[in-house]
């Protein structure tokens, strides 16, 4: 597969944050470009349409019961914990909402070329040896038992770094289609969670922290190190958009509600109805020529691939159909901005 990097002589080491002063009292930490390795955003994923939206980017890695407590994770604001299962590999655990959407998302996107974290919904399990949780008790057993989570394979290669982050402004990949097409995904499925590395929260006894979802990971699988620019939280994702009040995650009645609105052209210009954090970055200067570019590999997705990849992610019958429809209606919309139907 043809692999897209950009400025491949700009490569990188873990970013490094830069502290500059802020008149608030508060300090803001600016990621500096990589600088020892190649910067990839997305790469050829071929003929979408022959891809596994069941098994997704792992394959056949599954999660293998049973599973043995390391600690519970206390990033973020999703209860999570991580675990190593019958077969040594690490994996961390999301309860909550936003198990569903993000399983689901994560086939979508990889679909269309993008890096994503592999992913697993799991109905049910045990995890042995599970103690002192704080966030996620309500979501274990005293036996270990729990429904409903999302697994994420984590491997020394690709790396997530930890504290390192980009922004949809500030990154290597500004005015390419390969940019515009991730927000178009992000557009597409309604994640309302943008948050990139201009957005902190202070965390109890460790100060100010970068609350960023737009992540870099290390990889050296190839031989040479390649850095993965990627979105890797699609939790909040399948609902609404909208305010901290009405949006919602894995609400498909809210999601079908809102597929009308997702996106017209008016006057040679793309309207979106998104409306979220940073919505100017992510709905402003999006062409014509960008939706043709992702619906290359969108378009080709079919329905059935659309049910298996949702049916993999816990949905419900009912869901899978509502989901389906809504989505190709949103894509059917793409179409008509492109001009293919």
């Amino acid at each position: 597969m043809l692999l897209r990097t950009i400025h491949p002589f700009l490569v990188g080491a873990a970013t490094i944050l830069a502290v500059s002063g802020d008149p608030s009292g508060h300090e803001h930490k600016k990621p500096v470009i990589p600088e020892d390795g190649a910067r990839v955003l997305w790469t050829d994923p071929g003929d979408p349409s022959l891809l596994d939206f069941e098994l997704g980017a792992g394959g056949a890695r599954r999660p293998q019961p049973p599973y043995s407590f390391v600690s519970e994770d206390e990033s973020g604001t999703s209860p999570k914990i991580n675990v190593r299962d019958d077969q040594g590999e690490s994996w961390n655990i999301k309860f909550g909402e936003e198990g569903n959407p993000s399983a689901f998302c994560t086939r979508l996107v990889w679909a269309c070329g993008y890096f994503v974290p592999t992913e697993y919904f799991v109905e049910r399990g045990r995890i042995e040896g599970a103690h002192g949780l704080l966030r996620a008790k309500n979501y274990v057993s005293q036996d270990g038992a729990f429904v409903n989570a999302r697994f994420q394979l984590r491997r020394d290669s690709p790396k997530y770094l930890a504290g390192k982050g980009w922004t949809w402004l500030d990154n290597p990949f500004a005015g390419t289609s390969e940019l515009q097409g991730l927000k178009i995904l992000m557009l597409l499925v309604s994640n309302w969670d943008t948050k990139d590395a201009r957005d902190f929260v202070t965390v109890p006894n460790k100060g100010l922290q970068m609350d960023s979802n737009l992540a870099i990971f290390a990889d050296d699988r190839t031989g040479e190190r390649r850095y993965l620019y990627s979105n890797d939280d699609w939790g909040a994702s399948m609902g609404r958009w909208g305010s901290v009040f009405s949006r919602s995650e894995w609400d498909c009645q809210g999601f079908a509600e809102q597929a009308p609105h997702f996106a017209k052209l008016l006057g040679g210009t793309i309207q979106w109805g998104f409306q979220g954090k940073h919505q100017k970055d992510l709905t402003t200067n999006i062409t014509i020529s960008d939706v043709q570019w992702l619906l290359q590999y969108l378009g080709r997705i079919t329905d059935e691939q659309i049910r298996r990849g949702l049916a993999a992610s816990g949905a419900t019958s009912q869901q899978t159909e509502c989901y389906t429809r809504a989505l190709r209606q949103r894509i059917e919309e793409l179409e008509d901005i492109a001009a293919l139907r």
